[in-house]
């Protein structure tokens, strides 16, 4: 089969941190602005920054409503941190004029491990990653207060949820793009693999 095409939304964020990772997890990586870049992808990636922002330039450019009709029809899609938030069904304290795309049945609360200077790293157990826990890179991290019953919980840190699988749909609330450490990027990739022979 041939190798996937995984997009990284590219509006705001650590954009070029996780094309790097895709390509060293085996696929090709792509930024994705506009609706008909995100009609090439196999897989997309929404990445850590401003969910606030993330959110006003994919409705400014056109973007929003592409994303949540390919996320419903079943496009693997991963989001960290912002990425996080943005695939919540619901926010618990959203901003004003604050959208999401969906796709995962859980409530998110922003910045919910703290500020910029409470910023963190510890060792994360993630199910399905096999070896040693992954290094996890908590930046005004969120996390996950609630999931519905088909969200599978894949790893908590101190009691709270920061990993989750639905589906298609993974999201992590801390940055595995920022430690060299690719193994949650192959596991999406291998998502995107899955998909793209069930489609076949």
């Amino acid at each position: 089969m041939t190798t996937p095409v995984v997009g990284v939304l590219a509006l705001q964020g650590d954009v070029r941190e996780h094309l790097v990772a895709l390509a060293a997890a085996d696929a090709v990586a792509r930024p994705v602005r506009r609706p008909e870049e995100l009609a090439e992808v196999d897989g997309l990636v929404i990445p850590g920054g401003e969910s606030t922002t993330i959110s006003k330039l994919a409705v400014l450019f056109g973007v929003m409503e592409p994303l949540r009709a390919r996320v419903r029809a079943g496009l693997p899609v991963y989001g960290t941190c912002a990425g996080m938030i943005m695939l919540a069904d619901k926010i618990l304290d959203p901003r004003s004029g604050q959208e999401t795309i969906g796709g995962i049945d859980m409530i998110v609360r922003r910045n919910a491990f703290g500020r910029q200077n409470e910023s963190f790293e510890a060792a994360v157990d993630v199910r399905g990653i096999d070896g040693d826990p992954v290094e996890g890179v908590f930046i005004r991290a969120p996390w996950v207060e609630s999931v519905g019953a088909d969200v599978e919980v894949l790893a908590e840190h101190e009691g709270h949820i920061v990993a989750v699988r639905q589906g298609n749909a993974l999201a992590t609330s801390f940055h595995p793009e920022l430690t060299g450490d690719h193994r949650v990027h192959s596991l999406f990739v291998d998502m995107v693999h899955a998909n793209r022979a069930t489609e076949s």
